[in-house]
């Protein structure tokens, strides 16, 4: 998968699972020497040098992992991606095992008329 970047932006690398958790805990405890919620994560966004709503994504995923918000976690994400792929090549097999029966069923009927 490729990173879509705007005219004359470099792709960057993406960050590690280390500095996100840190950011996360950042926001979580710099919140009441800041007015919001929101100007915090600007703040730490700005320190860290990514996008504040990046961060913010990652805040609200976090506080979903831990029960302060509703949502699917990280691992039910996981998981229902996982299923999800499971059900279409489930889908795709079905599909091909119809498509042979058809093709040996007009088979066995092109022999019995000949």
């Amino acid at each position: 998968m490729t990173r879509q970047t705007g005219v004359g932006r470099k792709p960057r690398k993406p960050f590690s699972p280390e500095v996100r958790e840190r950011a996360v805990r950042l926001v979580q405890e710099q919140q009441g020497a800041h007015e919001t919620q929101w100007a915090a994560i600007r703040s730490i966004a700005e320190k860290i040098g990514c996008n504040a709503e990046t961060l913010r994504l990652w805040v609200r995923q976090a506080e979903r992992d831990t029960g302060q918000r509703g949502g699917l976690t990280t691992d039910e994400r996981v998981r229902l991606k996982d299923m999800e792929r499971e059900v279409r090549e489930l889908k795709r097999a079905n599909d091909i095992l119809r498509k042979a029966s058809a093709f040996f069923a007009a088979a066995e009927l092109d022999r019995f008329t000949k």
